[in-house]
């Protein structure tokens, strides 16, 4: 009895698996003046967007352009100045209480860490603790949200020996749970296989169609970017060009970062 207590308290406090809400488009995260500075100097100045729900809005620039600052000032890592609103256009209200969900670019795992997936979820995300025998319900919930992203099958697999596409998948799982309003990717398919990124593209694809969510994703693959990106931000410290993947590919301003060998006419 006290185990089906302790798993309807948990579950009750965090509604998995992912639901599925229509992109809606009149949900958007602004982004207002938003600066970082170190010391006298700034790292990023002045950044203005709107990102809607239910679009991928890829952020590339050059290293060290404050890529990676403009993320972990919207997860509210780095001190900042300028405020980001979320808010639904319709009536022109801030909505309190947005949720992020984040997947970065690498996890450091120990290797021959004994922490599952399964034990990884329900570490993060319930009050049970993870020494006692698997909750029927919560393991249910956990497959659940991992086959959203074909990540089932890795349930009982150990962390550490997960492979590249795989750990993305499974962190994909875990930034959506619960579904967030925000889905910030940081490089999520640096390093990974043919088959991985593959997989993950169709993620971000079934994210798109299907879900009530706003996507932002760091990326250096020109190529990902032209194909599935709805907007482009070229980042250099200040927003130098923002728009359609084409046109910000094909502009002097991106030609000027990263030359024309880039540029698909």
């Amino acid at each position: 009895m006290e185990n089906e207590m302790m798993d309807a308290k948990d579950l009750k406090r965090y509604k998995i698996p992912f639901k599925k809400r229509k992109p809606c488009g009149l949900h958007c995260v602004k982004m207002n003046d938003i600066s970082v500075r170190s010391g006298d100097d700034y790292i990023i100045k002045d950044i203005n967007v709107h990102v809607h729900c239910g679009q991928l809005t890829a952020v590339i620039g050059r290293n060290g352009a404050g890529k990676s600052t403009l993320m972990k000032a919207m997860l509210g890592l780095i001190p900042h100045e300028g405020n980001i609103e979320f808010k639904d256009i319709s009536n022109k209200k801030i909505i309190d209480n947005m949720k992020i969900g984040y997947v970065p670019q690498t996890l450091a795992v120990e290797k021959d860490t004994p922490v599952s997936v399964y034990d990884m979820f329900a570490g993060f995300l319930t009050n049970r603790p993870i020494f006692l025998p698997q909750s029927k319900k919560i393991r249910q919930m956990i497959s659940e949200q991992l086959s959203l992203f074909e990540g089932e099958g890795l349930i009982d697999k150990k962390v550490c020996d997960l492979s590249g596409g795989e750990l993305q998948r499974v962190l994909l799982s875990l930034a959506c749970a619960p579904a967030p309003d925000l889905l910030l990717l940081d490089e999520p398919v640096s390093g990974i296989d043919t088959t991985g990124r593959e997989r993950f593209n169709h993620a971000i694809g079934m994210l798109k169609s299907n879900y009530d969510v706003a996507i932002i994703m760091i990326s250096h693959d020109m190529d990902f970017v032209r194909k599935y990106a709805d907007n482009v931000i070229l980042l250099d410290k200040t927003i130098l060009k923002t728009g359609k993947p084409e046109e910000v590919l094909e502009s002097k301003e991106f030609v000027e970062i990263f030359g024309e060998k880039y540029v698909y006419v």
